[in-house]
Protein backbone atom coordinates (compact mmCIF):
# COMPACT_ATOMS: atom_id res chain seq x y z
CA UNK A 1 0.00 0.00 0.00
CA UNK A 2 1.81 3.58 -0.83
CA UNK A 3 1.49 5.93 1.55
CA UNK A 4 -0.82 8.49 -0.31
CA UNK A 5 -3.19 5.53 0.30
CA UNK A 6 -2.71 4.93 3.95
CA UNK A 7 -2.65 8.73 4.34
CA UNK A 8 -6.11 9.13 2.56
CA UNK A 9 -7.69 6.56 4.51
CA UNK A 10 -6.92 8.18 7.59
CA UNK A 11 -8.23 11.10 6.95
CA UNK A 12 -11.27 10.09 5.53
CA UNK A 13 -11.82 7.80 8.78
CA UNK A 14 -10.76 10.67 10.81
CA UNK A 15 -13.48 12.55 8.90
CA UNK A 16 -16.04 10.11 9.13
CA UNK A 17 -15.35 9.41 12.73
CA UNK A 18 -15.83 12.57 13.53
CA UNK A 19 -19.21 13.44 11.47
CA UNK A 20 -20.36 10.27 12.86
CA UNK A 21 -19.34 11.62 16.35
CA UNK A 22 -21.19 14.56 15.58
CA UNK A 23 -24.48 13.02 14.20
CA UNK A 24 -25.06 10.92 16.89
CA UNK A 25 -24.52 13.57 19.46
CA UNK A 26 -21.23 13.69 21.03
CA UNK A 27 -20.47 9.83 20.67
CA UNK A 28 -16.97 10.38 19.91
CA UNK A 29 -13.60 8.74 20.81
CA UNK A 30 -11.11 11.56 20.15
CA UNK A 31 -8.69 12.24 17.55
CA UNK A 32 -7.01 8.39 17.26
CA UNK A 33 -10.67 6.57 18.38
CA UNK A 34 -12.23 8.79 15.70
CA UNK A 35 -9.94 7.31 12.92
CA UNK A 36 -10.81 3.68 14.02
CA UNK A 37 -14.66 4.05 14.03
CA UNK A 38 -13.92 5.56 10.63
CA UNK A 39 -11.88 2.94 9.98
CA UNK A 40 -13.96 0.00 11.11
CA UNK A 41 -17.30 2.03 10.03
CA UNK A 42 -15.80 2.12 6.60
CA UNK A 43 -15.55 -1.74 6.72
CA UNK A 44 -19.45 -2.21 7.85
CA UNK A 45 -20.69 0.72 5.27
CA UNK A 46 -19.47 -1.10 2.26
CA UNK A 47 -20.57 -4.27 3.61
CA UNK A 48 -23.90 -3.04 4.08
CA UNK A 49 -24.26 -0.63 0.94
CA UNK A 50 -23.65 -4.46 -0.69
CA UNK A 51 -25.92 -5.77 1.12
CA UNK A 52 -28.53 -2.89 -0.39
CA UNK A 53 -26.77 -3.29 -4.14
CA UNK A 54 -26.10 0.55 -3.44
CA UNK A 55 -22.40 1.20 -4.79
CA UNK A 56 -20.59 4.70 -3.85
CA UNK A 57 -17.60 5.35 -5.54
CA UNK A 58 -14.91 8.30 -5.26
CA UNK A 59 -13.41 10.45 -2.55
CA UNK A 60 -17.22 11.85 -1.31
CA UNK A 61 -18.84 7.99 -1.61
CA UNK A 62 -15.92 6.52 0.22
CA UNK A 63 -16.42 9.28 2.98
CA UNK A 64 -20.01 8.69 2.81
CA UNK A 65 -19.79 5.14 3.02
CA UNK A 66 -17.63 4.92 6.38
CA UNK A 67 -19.62 7.84 7.82
CA UNK A 68 -22.89 5.41 7.40
CA UNK A 69 -20.91 3.03 8.59
CA UNK A 70 -19.67 4.57 11.36
CA UNK A 71 -23.01 5.72 12.47
CA UNK A 72 -24.06 2.26 12.59
CA UNK A 73 -21.34 1.77 14.87
CA UNK A 74 -21.54 4.01 17.23
CA UNK A 75 -25.42 3.07 17.31
CA UNK A 76 -24.61 -0.51 18.29
CA UNK A 77 -21.83 0.55 20.80
CA UNK A 78 -24.34 2.63 22.30
CA UNK A 79 -27.04 -0.69 22.71
CA UNK A 80 -24.68 -2.71 23.76
CA UNK A 81 -23.26 -0.05 26.65
CA UNK A 82 -27.01 -0.21 27.76
CA UNK A 83 -26.52 -3.74 28.69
Amino acid sequence: MAIKSLILILIIGAVAGWLAGKIMKGRGFGAVGNIVVGILGAVLGKYLFGLLGIWAGGLVGSLITATVGAIVLLYVVGLLKKL
